[in-house]
Parts: C-alpha cells; structure tokens; sequence
C-alpha cells in the first residue's frame, strides 16, 4: 500500500485507489474465474494496511486466507518482478463470523431490529401478508412487548390469528388466514437456517470498526459458503447490515479514509426479483451512507446485475473479464464499456473480452473525484494466503479474537413471549375461596362495563386455550420484523 491509496495493480503506471475516495462506493465485476475473488483480497488487505476496518462476506471460503501469511509460488514471483513490485508476505488481522455459529463467531440481530419490510423480503410475502405483519408489529410495539427472537413473534402472530377480529376493527382487515401463510412461511426459513441470525447478543457494530495494536483495521469475513444456499437470508442480512450502518453512524462528509469499507459479494442477489420498495431503500442508503464514512463495494459478474440508479453511484470500478454469447451476454457487455471514461489507445468492449485471469480494467476516481481514465491492469499478486484455511487454522484465528466470549453463547431475557406467558399463567389462576356475603339490599343497575380487551389479555386468554389443546407442541416459532429499536 503507497501513500496515496491501496494499491490495485500495474498499467503503465501503479494504479491506486485513493483512500479519501473510497467512500464514494465501487464496483468489481467479471465472469466466473476471472479473478473477482484475488481483487476483493487485496482491496480488503490493502484497507486493512491504512487502518481501515474491512467486512467482506466469504461466498466460496476463499477469501479466508487473507487471514495467513502468503506463501508465493514462482508464477506470483514472476508477475510481481514483471510489475517491479515487492512480495512481502503477511497476514491481515481478521475476525471470522458465522450465521451458524461454525465457521465463525455467530452474528444475531433482534427481530424488531430486522423491520418487517425486511423480513417481508426475506419471507417473498406479498403485498397483504407484509401489511398484516406490519400490524403484528404495531400492536406489540403499543403494548410495549420486546420482540427479539423467533418465539416472540410467533407469540405476536398467535394472539393475530386468533384475534384477527378485535385487531381488524383497529388497524384495517387482518385475516387468520393470511397470518396462517406467514407461518408456514416462517417454518420455511426456519428449515433453512433463519432461527439462528435472530436473537440476542446482537451484533454491536462497534466490533466490525476494530484496529489492531499496530493501527490496522480488522477484516471481519462472513463465512457465506452456506448462507448462500439461501439467497434471500443471505442478501437479507447484508441489506440490514448496511441499514444499520446507515442510521447509527454520525455523520461526517468525505473523510480522509473510510470509517469501514463493506464488500458485498454475489450481489445480484440483493437485487432479483427485489420490490420497488426496496429498491429505494438500497438506493437511499448507498447513496447517503458515504457522509457516513463508509464505502460500499458490490461484487458480481455483469455490471448490468446492478440497477442503474446503484450503478451511477459507484465511483471506483474494476473490471475483469466478460463474454458475450449471448444476447442478454451481449447488452452486459455493452453496458460494462459504456460506464468507462473511453481510452482512445484501445476500444473498451473488445479490451474486455481480451482480458486474462488476473488482468482487469480499472477507473478509479481521482483527486477532484473525476473518474480516471479506464486502464488495462494487471492485478498484483496478494501479500496474505490465496485460497482457504484448515479448519484447525481457523480455530487458531479464532482463540485469539477481540470478541472471543462476547457473542459465542445466545442469550435469552424476558421478552414478549415470556411476558404474555406470564400473563396467561395469571389468568389461569383460580380466584381464592371467600365465605359467601351476607345479601346486598337491591339496588339500580350501574353502567355496564367495557368488554374491550387489551392485546396483552386477549392474548393471555387466547394462549391458554392454545396451550390447553396443544400440549406438546412447538408452537412459538418464527421471525418478526419490527419498527422498534433495541432496548
């Protein structure tokens, strides 16, 4: 890394991405093989070398080796000597996380955290079931309930199934049915994983902002390997991830080097089959994030993977290798050379096609945040290991972790289903035994009472006879999204 930025690789000059530009976000694109992986790691070192903290999720395990030393073989040597640059072998500091809790140290969030429009997303509900969970939301965030894990919600949508009346009458038409749908739908992404992102201790992102005792930021790397199986988790959770940055961080214009650099890997994801609404969401949020001092980088194979809205926002781009046999191939070529600054000396579409593994085009934005004009480059060879660790290496990285203990063991307080648990027992309780009163002279009717419940009675009443008919059934399971935040 020079002085002037984290260094990319080799043109006719060194090509560096400069590090009080590196919140205006980036982009690093190519087919399969290409070399998408090798660049993500030295960006991701290269930023951890100028105290920059770095959080990367790990689709195929390769990106771990950042966490070991290199061991550079002859043909690394060779284009390191052609560039006449110097190996130096290192490792970058580096905190692994898991969703599952086996590659890494688990990462939770709350459920109300989450927020429904998310796990509506996460969910593939559609436009009523997204409103009935809203209301779920409303009602428990009235009643003061915590929702923070599965069994909280799934205590919220019982009392909304089996209330779907009384809570009609207050927020709109809420239908047992329509619930029901959410439910299977929860038993769904719980058979995929989803239970575990849910729950406390929440992830504090103070720990993804960590430097060393030498000043270099830590690379927390997300093992994905799994989670990818489940893309709609899997992009889910990143989108909070960068919503969560978004509205904690204060703000704090263009600083001389990002706060944290947030690699998002196979990020079509994000984007298939995504709503309108969430479209803008992540339009808003990587467009307002860079006052925050973070830069997004978005790693996928077509640029055109990317809406156009996001597209025009990322500043600093790095383009490996793309073919075009077919139409739809062809239109992503197109688009790949038509975001360049043109380099008269070569035409960009056919310079694409031509490159090689471990070559890519390169724009970086310059120091009046102009973008440079695009360069044939050959990437630089990685200072850290290429390739996965054993697992007993990831052990070793593991025992020595700033946040060994924090988040290895889950934590389950009292939240809204022990509270409306609670409450049921009560209501359960039988009056106790009196001696009968002595005959009340007859006296005029008084005024009726109210026979309106709250949603914590209706519920206590409703869950008892849930509980009477159901005995040795799971039945508080699932994910709520909600519009409160941690208490």
């Amino acid at each position: 890394m020079a002085d002037d930025g984290v260094l990319i690789g080799f043109s006719d000059h060194f090509e560096h991405l400069r590090l009080d530009r590196a919140n205006r976000h980036g982009l690093v694109a190519g087919a399969t093989g290409t070399g998408k992986t090798v660049t993500l790691q030295i960006l991701a070192q290269g930023f951890s070398d100028a105290g920059v903290p770095v959080f990367a999720a790990d689709v195929k395990g390769d990106l771990s080796g950042v966490s070991m030393t290199g061991q550079p073989n002859d043909k690394m040597l060779a284009r390191a000597q052609a560039m006449g640059l110097p190996i130096n072998p290192a490792a970058a500091p580096t905190i692994f996380w898991d969703l599952f809790g086996e590659q890494g140290h688990p990462v939770r969030a709350t459920v109300s955290e989450m927020g429904p429009l998310l796990i509506a997303r996460m969910l593939e509900l559609n436009d009523v079931q997204e409103g009935v969970l809203s209301v779920v939301f409303r009602a428990a965030d009235e009643e003061g309930l915590l929702l923070l894990d599965l069994k909280d919600l799934q205590a919220a949508l019982s009392y909304a199934a089996q209330n779907a009346k009384a809570l009609g009458a207050r927020y709109g038409n809420v239908s047992a049915t329509t619930v029901a749908t959410v439910q299977r739908k929860l038993l769904v992404l719980e058979d995929q994983g989803g239970a575990n992102l849910f729950g406390e201790p929440a992830l504090a992102l103070s720990d993804l902002m960590r430097t060393d005792g030498s000043g270099r930021g830590y690379v927390s790397v997300l093992a994905a390997d799994r989670l990818i199986t489940s893309p709609r988790l899997y992009a889910t959770f990143l989108l909070w991830l960068m919503s969560e940055l978004f509205e904690e961080l204060p703000e704090v214009g263009d600083p001389e080097k990002p706060r944290l650099v947030f690699f998002f890997d196979e990020a079509h994801l994000l984007f298939r089959d995504a709503p309108r609404a969430l479209l803008e969401k992540v339009e808003q949020v990587v467009r307002l994030i860079r006052s925050k001092g973070v830069g997004v980088y978005f790693i996928t194979q077509n640029p055109a993977d990317i809406p156009e809205t996001v597209l025009g926002q990322l500043g600093n781009r790095i383009q490996h290798a793309l073919r075009a046999y077919t139409p739809l191939e062809q239109r992503g070529l197109r688009a790949a050379s038509d975001s360049f600054r043109a380099n008269p000396a070569f035409d960009t579409a056919d310079a694409i096609q031509a490159l090689g593994v471990g070559e890519a085009l390169v724009s970086v934005l310059d120091e009046r945040g102009a973008p440079t004009m695009v360069a044939k480059t050959m990437i630089r060879p990685p200072a850290s290991r290429m390739g996965p660790i054993a697992p007993d290496e990831r052990a070793q990285v593991m025992a020595a972790s700033p946040v060994r203990g924090l988040y290895d063991q889950p934590r389950d307080r009292e939240s809204a289903f022990e509270i409306l648990q609670g409450r049921a027992a009560k209501v359960a309780e039988p009056a106790p035994a009196a001696m009968a009163p002595a005959p009340a002279p007859r006296v005029a009717a008084a005024p009726r009472a109210s026979n309106r419940q709250g949603m914590g009675e209706a519920f206590a009443k409703s869950m008892l006879r849930t509980i009477g008919s159901t005995v040795g059934r799971e039945i508080i399971r699932g994910v709520l999204g909600g519009m409160r935040r941690r208490r």
